[in-house]
This record gives structure tokens, sequence and C-alpha cells, in this order.
């Protein structure tokens, strides 16, 4: 019958403490996760600067990445009720960035459409040798 020697028995305490900082240490070492508030903000980003917000929008949208690099400050530093509040306020600042492109966006459309329009009727006055 094999029996486990009296020394391995001494070495168990030992193993077992190991283990343990080991564990202990590789808890401590992990970086908190990132809020999901974060995860958001920087979808808002992405999505803002799909739509060219840097060139209409360019402020909010500088606003939204700064106060997202202040929502991972705050997670280095394990604030994360002071991250979620800065990344909540990348992602309106974001959102704002892509409705004043959209909004810019539309104004320029629309600014199009009345000249073109214009010429339109300017043509078919013309046209009908009606006078202006």
């Amino acid at each position: 019958m094999n029996r486990i020697s009296p020394k391995l028995y001494a070495q168990l305490p030992l193993a077992a403490v190991f283990l343990a900082g080991l564990v202990l240490v590789s808890c401590a070492t992990m970086p908190p996760e990132a809020p999901a508030s974060m995860r958001a903000a920087q979808e808002a980003i992405s999505s803002a600067e799909r739509v060219e917000a840097a060139q209409y929008a360019a402020v909010e949208l500088g606003a939204a990445r700064t106060r997202l690099a202040s929502a991972e400050a705050a997670v280095s530093e394990k604030k994360m009720v002071l991250a979620n509040q800065f990344a909540d306020e990348s992602r309106a600042e974001a959102e704002l960035a892509s409705a004043k492109t959209a909004e810019a966006k539309a104004s320029k459309v629309n600014d199009e459409m009345k000249r073109s329009t214009g010429a339109l009727v300017e043509e078919m006055k013309r046209g009908t040798g009606d006078k202006p």
C-alpha cells in the first residue's frame, strides 16, 4: 500500500499559504472593470466621429473626449461613482455633438434647396416674360 510521507504532510500548510497568497495577489492586481456608462460614452463618441462631428461640433466632441478621460482616471482611482458621472456627461456631450452635426448638415441642405428653388423661380419668370 502506498503511504504519504510525514514530510509531505508538513509541507501542506506551506503550500496552502502559498496558493492563498497567489490568489490574493492576482485579485489585487486586476484593474477595476469599467462601468457600462463608459462603454456607452465610447460608443457615443465613435458615433459622433462617424457623422463628422469634429467638423461641425468640435467643441462638444472635445468636451466628450475630455470627460471620458476623466472617467477613465476615476476608474483607475477606484472612484466608480465619479467615473459614472463623468461617463454620463461624456455620453451627453457626444450626443449633443451628433445632434449639432445633424442640424448643421440639414441646414446646409436646406440652404442649398432654397438657392435651387430661387434659381428655378427666376428661370421660370424669364421663360414666361414676367418681370420680377
